[in-house]
């Protein structure tokens, strides 16, 4: 279990932007605290309002397909996907963990497009609260700043 997460660093977000939160409403509790914490960076970072468009899908296998209706949209300069997948008895983890991840992926190699990877995948409920606001910090933070980073990057190297 990695916990070296980077620091967010300074960026210089471009005035017009707008970016999507996809949250999957399946492991609501945890889900809707992500959400709470993306938002409230991305309020910090001088995003807020209609530059901020959320958007709900039922769980995290359903992350991949709206985060490519969107991307396709070209309305957003990034997505950011969040959800929980929690490891039960039986192997339906793996496939929903393993999809998503891959399908959120392929969307934004598609598209060019940052499309982040804000789903907890934790093997019992205590791990997934430990990742919103706990001692491993706050993912939903971290989305956004990752979001954040990924459009100064872009932007800059297409706009030099």
């Amino acid at each position: 279990m990695s916990t070296q997460a980077p620091a967010a660093i300074s960026v210089k977000l471009p005035p017009d932007i707008t970016v999507a939160i996809l949250a999957a409403r399946f492991n609501a509790e945890i889900v809707d605290e992500l959400l709470a914490g993306c938002i409230g960076r991305f309020k910090a970072l001088g995003l807020e309002g209609e530059r901020v468009q959320v958007h709900r899908v039922p769980g995290a296998f359903e992350l991949p397909l709206a985060a490519k209706v969107l991307a396709e949209s070209g309305r957003y300069a990034a997505i950011v996907c969040l959800g929980c997948v929690i490891r039960g008895d039986t192997p339906h983890f793996d496939y929903v963990a393993g999809e998503c991840a891959r399908g959120v992926q392929q969307v934004g190699l598609e598209r060019t497009l940052p499309v982040i990877f804000g789903v907890l995948t934790t093997h019992t409920r205590e791990q997934a609260l430990e990742r919103i606001g706990g001692s491993h910090g706050h993912a939903g933070e971290r989305a956004a700043d990752a979001a954040a980073e990924m459009i100064s990057l872009i932007h800059g190297i297409r706009n030099s």
